[in-house]
């Protein structure tokens, strides 16, 4: 129930980044749902084809394309006030990226990965959707950026193995790691730390 829970905040969390996104990219309101939906959707159909489940979970259940749905529409009609919560939406992206980071670690281990497939896992479920919708949008994945985006994802990805190793509580693990997630990310966006970048050619 708490993996469900958690996993539920972060598909609102990331649908309504995609759908702000989207929105920022002048698109009509079929493409900021499609973007909306691959967002938040994306990483973890990325991760059950990996894991070999089909079809995805997020497509056999209709409620999480609902509440995807619903969350986009509601940032395409309410955009101009989402757009002011800037230090909102970057929470609640770091929220979805350590939810879906460390859900997916946990549903990787207890489906049978190995400590070092499920750590990749967890990292691809969290940063899956958000470089479909760069790749949607034409820009640049931010993954593939200087910003500390995708190294927090494993970091959290680790800790949940690392729980599972010495056979901690799933919850409580998962809880706490998605929470070092969100910090690290967080911290990292008000510091301005960057991963190293080479210098430009001469």
């Amino acid at each position: 129930m708490l993996l469900t829970a958690l996993e539920f905040l972060g598909l609102v969390a990331f649908a309504a980044s995609g759908a702000l996104a989207a929105v920022r990219a002048r698109l009509d309101v079929f493409g900021v749902v499609v973007v909306g939906l691959t967002t938040a959707l994306g990483g973890g159909v990325i991760r059950d084809v990996l894991l070999g489940i089909h079809p995805p979970t997020t497509l056999r259940n209709w409620p999480y394309l609902a509440v995807c749905a619903v969350t986009a529409l509601v940032v395409f009609a309410f955009h101009p006030q989402v757009a002011r919560l800037r230090r909102g939406v970057l929470l609640a992206d770091a929220l979805g990226l350590g939810v879906f980071a460390t859900a997916g670690t946990t549903i990787a281990l207890n489906a049978g990965a190995t400590v070092y497939a499920a750590c990749l896992i967890g990292m691809t479920t969290g940063i899956g959707g958000g470089a479909v919708r760069d790749l949607l949008l034409r820009e640049i994945p931010m993954v593939l950026r200087k910003e500390i985006y995708a190294v927090a994802a494993l970091a959290g990805s680790v800790l949940v193995a690392v729980g599972h190793a010495v056979r901690l509580p799933e919850g409580p693990v998962t809880v706490v790691a998605a929470a070092a997630v969100v910090t690290v990310r967080m911290v990292a966006l008000w510091r301005h730390w960057n991963a190293p970048v080479a210098r430009a050619p001469e």
